[in-house]
């Protein structure tokens, strides 16, 4: 009889894991499956890697399998005496035994297949997996928001031809979400053949750019403008945060660049926590000023030995 190489026809290693060979397997069966494919070697190819998987993912007929050792695809061989019970056959008679049929028979005990003929089966082949991205805010994480996201998925017709149709999810974005998080949308993605179960969507979160947050992990950073006078004599201002405005309290003497934390105002994790926002101070001067302002300052630089470059001499 002829050797099959199982893995070869799968494209995967003998030493795969069974989660590499049902993979490997999604991906070719729809790639061969007749109702989808251009292919006209389609309907063989798709057999062969049914075929494969049907072993491989068996781990009695893996064994089995292995233990007839590694020989080219297409290489006559005989198999090992204990597997021609199945057949109740002597060696000649295995040349017109299909090495699927014996393996059928070794995983039911043996005494179901005779020789000579192939049988014809339909494998389900579960749906493809697609993922799309969605734009989506801080307010929208904060809120744990439930959105409307369209996109235009490829199904296939009758005649396995892909179109693109039209279809519209709600998701709802949970409260610890990050930048890139993938939502799983359990048989939201294509149809199944066969039985087989429909395939899943993922929904890549993209975090859209804000005019006042930085986030980085579940902190946030903000630009706190402050007029000279404000820095000097301190002052308490309002500071927008994502669940509403506060009130901070400056201190006299706070300096541009310093970090003023306010905690729990930024991104809730899974585990529960809440961030902290951080009001990054920036010293904003007027760029222009009344006779009287001018007047003012003129006093104040007469009378201030303040001098900031002190450590230029």
């Amino acid at each position: 009889m002829k050797f099959k190489d199982y893995y070869e026809a799968l494209g995967v290693e003998r030493t795969a894991t069974l989660a590499d060979i049902k993979k490997a397997y999604r991906k070719l069966a729809h790639k061969y499956h007749p109702d989808v494919s251009a292919d006209p070697d389609s309907e063989a190819k798709f057999k062969d890697v049914a075929e494969a998987y049907a072993t491989l993912k068996n781990p009695e007929k893996r064994e089995a399998y292995d233990n007839l050792g590694k020989h080219p695809a297409g290489e006559s061989f005989t198999p090992p005496p204990d597997w021609q019970q199945h057949f109740h056959t002597g060696e000649a008679g295995l040349d017109d035994v299909d090495l699927a049929d014996l393996f059928s028979a070794f995983g039911r005990g043996g005494g179901g297949g005779s020789g000579g003929g192939h049988r014809r089966q339909s494998f389900p082949v579960p749906g493809q997996d697609y993922e799309i991205a969605a734009p989506v805010t801080l307010e929208q994480i904060h809120r744990a928001d439930q959105i409307e996201l369209s996109a235009e998925l490829p199904e296939y017709d009758a005649n396995g031809l892909a179109h693109r149709v039209p279809r519209t999810f709600q998701i709802t974005i949970p409260k610890s979400a990050a930048n890139g998080q993938r939502l799983r949308l359990a048989g939201k993605g294509g149809p199944g053949f066969n039985g087989g179960r429909p395939g899943d969507l993922y929904v890549s979160l993209v975090l859209q750019p804000h005019p006042l947050y930085r986030p980085d992990g579940r902190d946030l950073y903000l630009d706190l403008p402050l007029a000279p006078w404000e820095a000097v004599l301190g002052a308490s201002v309002h500071v927008p945060t994502l669940a509403g405005t506060v009130e901070l309290n400056v201190k006299p003497g706070t300096t541009a660049g310093q970090k003023l934390r306010l905690a729990k105002r930024g991104l809730a994790s899974a585990d529960g926590s809440v961030g902290a926002l951080y009001a990054v101070v920036r010293i904003e001067v007027p760029k222009t000023v009344s006779a009287r302002e001018h007047e003012l300052l003129e006093q104040l630089a007469a009378a201030s030995n303040f001098n900031p470059r002190t450590h230029f001499a």
